[in-house]
């Protein structure tokens, strides 16, 4: 059944996510649909998002194919909107022409056809002078958005965690199987972001234009955490001990750069310094929201990877009791 809608201006109004079918663009629709608007998913693989279908009330999803490197598909998929999210994004392919292009010309779209906010998401560490083409290309991104629509948000995120992420349970799968793993960039701080959080900045910005329209916020968990330390972190939740060994930033960027890793050169280089919140930035308490913290979620859904999964952790309560 559909959720019960949140009182917001967004109710009945038509907003466009592109690239709303990846990770964060299920969260971000999610937090829309719950605010009554009405959701428009441009996407590439459209069909992606069918499990979004019984959240939402009849006519209030879209799914709709798009390529944003075709300005006439991103015409269509703009026509009535009247609040955008730009969530298109890529480890790998043409960067600079996906990230630092295209948004703006979903800008200057956005703009001609009158849409009253838009939202950029892009990433700490974005730089059009960076010489990794990820930051490069978020950076290039960000210039051309407030370019063409100088009242846009630009959220920029810290790496996204979530119950089904791509990054939490890679290594809770490495740690479960592995007595011994190493880690890269162990001492490298990451302020890890919970998606539902991300989701109600991108719904807080789109809502409130005349408060957050051409600012930058930088988005990050209420806490700071080493490479290590989430790897210890994961390794307790699922009950399992397990041997760290902490790789040279020489051993780690020799791995990088061999093909076939699941680390490429510019993930390395972006992993090294870090993403953490700069002191001086906009961020979650100027939206008004309290962001959670990892250890709110970890031990549950760490459950799977444990011995015996569920039953195994209902044995070590009945062991605690009994103790």
């Amino acid at each position: 059944m559909p959720s019960a809608s949140i009182s917001s201006p967004l109710s009945g109004q038509l907003v466009t996510i592109f690239g709303g079918t990846g990770y964060i663009g299920n969260y971000v629709a999610q937090s829309l649909l719950q605010r009554g608007a009405r959701v428009r998913l441009a996407s590439r693989s459209p069909g992606k998002a069918q499990s979004l279908k019984p959240l939402a009330n009849l006519g209030q999803l879209q799914l709709m194919p798009c390529d944003v490197t075709h300005e006439e598909h991103v015409a269509a998929a703009l026509e009535g909107a009247s609040h955008v999210v730009n969530l298109v994004g890529a480890f790998d392919g043409d960067l600079i022409k996906l990230t630092g292009e295209t948004p703006g010309t979903v800008a200057r779209l956005a703009a001609a056809g009158g849409v009253k906010s838009l939202v950029q998401i892009s990433a700490i560490g974005a730089d059009p002078a960076s010489p990794t083409a990820y930051a490069r290309g978020k950076g290039l991104g960000e210039a051309n958005v407030l370019a063409a629509f100088p009242k846009a948000t630009i959220l920029r995120p810290s790496i996204v965690f979530g119950k089904d992420d791509n990054f939490l349970n890679l290594f809770g799968g490495m740690i479960e199987m592995l007595p011994v793993l190493p880690v890269f960039g162990p001492q490298a701080k990451l302020q890890l972001v919970y998606a539902d959080d991300v989701a109600e900045a991108v719904a807080v910005a789109l809502e409130h234009p005349e408060l957050h329209g051409g600012h930058t916020y930088e988005l990050g968990g209420p806490e700071q955490l080493t490479m290590m330390e989430i790897h210890e972190r994961i390794a307790a939740a699922q009950g399992r001990k397990r041997t760290f060994l902490a790789m040279p930033d020489g051993i780690s960027a020799t791995f990088a750069a061999m093909p076939l890793t699941p680390m490429s050169r510019d993930q390395w280089a972006l992993l090294k310094p870090g993403s953490t919140v700069a002191p001086d930035a906009r961020g979650f308490a100027e939206l008004g929201i309290e962001p959670k913290p990892l250890g709110l979620f970890l031990d549950k859904w760490m459950l799977r990877y444990r011995k015996h999964g569920r039953f195994g952790a209902a044995n070590e309560r009945a062991k605690v009791r009994k103790g």
